[in-house]
């Protein structure tokens, strides 16, 4: 079961400036960073009550995310929904024939991760996350 708004995700195109406006300007608390090579970005959680603000730096300009900031520019990329059993929920999706960018959980900044295709969901990147106690 989707439980909560987990997090909103936003490219940016430097996360250091990213953190400056989110952190420093907006006072969201800083929760963790890190690289995430397979994925291909630099990512960034700040908490904002329940829910967190994810940052995207995208490391090249040939993956997805760095797709989305060239056709784009910095924004909203995606949002996501927590959740305590992330393969039942892809089971589900599939069960109903949602389009499915991964078809099994990966790691993640939240946790075990996966994506919804946006061409099934109306246009929006829709993530579902199982966070990991560490």
């Amino acid at each position: 079961m989707l439980k909560k708004i987990h997090h909103v995700g936003v490219v940016v195109p430097n996360l250091d400036e990213g953190l400056k406006f989110w952190r420093d300007t907006l006072g969201l608390h800083f929760t963790k960073s890190e690289t995430i090579e397979e994925q291909g970005v630099k990512a960034a959680l700040l908490k904002v009550g329940e829910s967190e603000i994810e940052l995207l730096e995208p490391l090249n300009p040939d993956n997805g995310v760095g797709k989305f900031l060239a056709r784009r520019g910095g924004g909203l990329h995606h949002v996501c929904f927590e959740t305590d059993d992330i393969d039942r929920e892809l089971e589900i999706a599939r069960g109903k024939n949602i389009q499915l960018i991964d078809q099994k959980a990966r790691r993640g900044l939240a946790g075990m991760i996966c994506f919804l295709h946006p061409k099934a969901t109306r246009g929006v990147l829709v993530e579902y996350a199982q966070p990991i106690d560490e």
